[in-house]
């Protein structure tokens, strides 16, 4: 490989990713989607690097690096696919607006839905990533709070913050802590020691948060919204497709993403069902108990119906820091961090490096230097990762989905907004960890 760090092919490539994250930040007002100068910036970084790489004997590590960084994206756009997808089924079912009627029903506050949202994405992200809890959550708070932008906004960031903690603690709660688990450096058990800090981190900021949210109740009616026929099989094959993707990677040694796509084929064919068996007529809805399903339920139409923005915005980012990383920025960056920093200030920064670059990459170069740390500092570096994300809306796949799906109620700035007490959280659940982790703290890996 060519070191280009110091070449002005590298320097080049640092403005333009520094523009096109600029141009991200800007959404709000420039209303330009956020994949756009993504997109092109990798583009831009990636012939920037062939040019150098022209005609020289390096010319096939240049290849494989691409096709590295697009087998990542790949894997990650395939896993979200069939989420996303499930998801999306879920809402054309009324899932969402049926919960909402529950709810509203029972004449619940903002405040109280604010809380139960959270605590729901902090209980639930463990199990079926953030993400995905994220995805849930926001079509549940866009339900409540129609017609209400503040309260969406601020339950919008309450929930990527709690999604964020509930998944650091978990193998399958979020990408970079199954990339620390698949590369053996923390048993499986080990992960649930960070269960009370990663608490600290979204209860201290959520508590801020919920004294700006309204103790008005939120539109009461009494109309009774009912689920579609098959909602309720649609959650339990989409909790199959979960346990599908566990079980290939624990037990088959296989990607997570190959569960997923197999637990999108459960939905097709339960789709094909639903189709055959569809009944258009008023009698045979009540007699089916099919609830307004007055066309056929075809997930292709679901899977149409995905935030392509998004899909496409992790593409240009995966592809703009892969190739900032194979110009040499990620290793000199972390290498700087584990020698001249030393480890606890390396991962706390990792940790605020994440909310500015998706945690992912930045994961992955601390697991391609491999320091020598001790079991408490891979915990602490995991913590960190994963919640570090929250300080800012791009820094984390929740927070730009939720972007996404909530257009317009959830922005950068208004999640930037409440940043200093998110901080606050980030710091008091990393001095949490030093307290009741103590036991971890020189213990080297695999000894745990």
């Amino acid at each position: 490989m060519i070191n280009l760090t110091q070449h002005w092919a590298g320097l080049v490539s640092i403005v333009v990713f520094c523009a096109a994250y600029s141009l991200v930040v800007a959404e709000e007002f420039t209303h330009l989607r956020k994949s756009k100068p993504v997109m092109l910036a990798a583009g831009i970084i990636w012939a920037l690097i062939a040019v150098q790489y022209a005609h020289t004997v390096h010319q096939e590590v240049l290849e494989e690096a691409v096709e590295r960084y697009l087998t990542e994206f790949a894997q990650l756009f395939l896993f979200l696919l069939a989420a996303i997808t499930y998801v999306n089924a879920m809402s054309e079912r009324q899932v969402s607006m049926a919960l909402r009627s529950w709810l509203v029903r029972r004449s619940f506050t903002y405040r109280h839905m604010f809380w139960i949202t959270g605590l729901l994405s902090f209980v639930l992200s463990p199990v079926i990533d953030n993400l995905t809890t994220a995805l849930v959550m926001c079509a549940v708070v866009l339900a409540v709070g129609q017609g209400n932008n503040k309260f969406i906004g601020i339950a919008c960031t309450n929930v990527v913050i709690a999604a964020n903690a509930g998944g650091a603690f978990s193998p399958f709660g979020d990408i970079t802590t199954l990339m620390v688990w698949q590369r053996g450096v923390l048993e499986f058990q080990t992960f649930f020691a960070l269960v009370v800090p990663a608490a600290v981190n979204y209860l201290v900021p959520a508590v801020f948060l919920s004294l700006a949210t309204s103790r008005e109740p939120t539109p009461s009616g009494d109309h009774q919204v009912g689920m579609r026929r098959g909602a309720k099989r649609i959650m339990v094959l989409f909790s199959c497709t979960i346990l599908t993707a566990v079980a290939f990677h624990n037990f088959l040694h296989l990607p997570p993403f190959l569960g997923m796509m197999t637990g999108l084929a459960y939905l097709k064919f339960f789709g094909y069902y639903l189709r055959k068996t569809h009944v258009p007529t008023p009698q045979d809805r009540k007699d089916y108990g099919q609830v307004g399903d007055v066309a056929p339920f075809d997930s292709f139409n679901e899977v149409a119906r995905i935030e392509w923005d998004t899909m496409l915005f992790f593409f240009g980012v995966i592809m703009c820091v892969g190739g900032l990383g194979f110009i040499g920025y990620l290793g000199l960056l972390s290498g700087y961090f584990y020698t001249d920093l030393g480890p606890t200030t390396a991962n706390i920064l990792v940790g605020l490096l994440s909310a500015l670059v998706d945690n992912i990459p930045v994961m992955v170069a601390v697991l391609e230097m491999s320091p020598v740390m001790d079991t408490g500092q891979w915990l602490l570096v995991t913590l960190t990762a994963g919640v570090g994300g929250s300080l800012l809306s791009v820094g984390s796949a929740a927070g730009i989905a939720l972007m996404g799906q909530a257009r317009g109620a959830y922005t950068f700035f208004v999640h930037l907004r409440w940043t200093p007490v998110i901080a606050l959280g980030y710091a008091l659940g990393i001095y949490v960890h030093f307290l009741v982790n103590d036991r971890f703290m020189g213990r080297m890996p695999g000894l745990e």
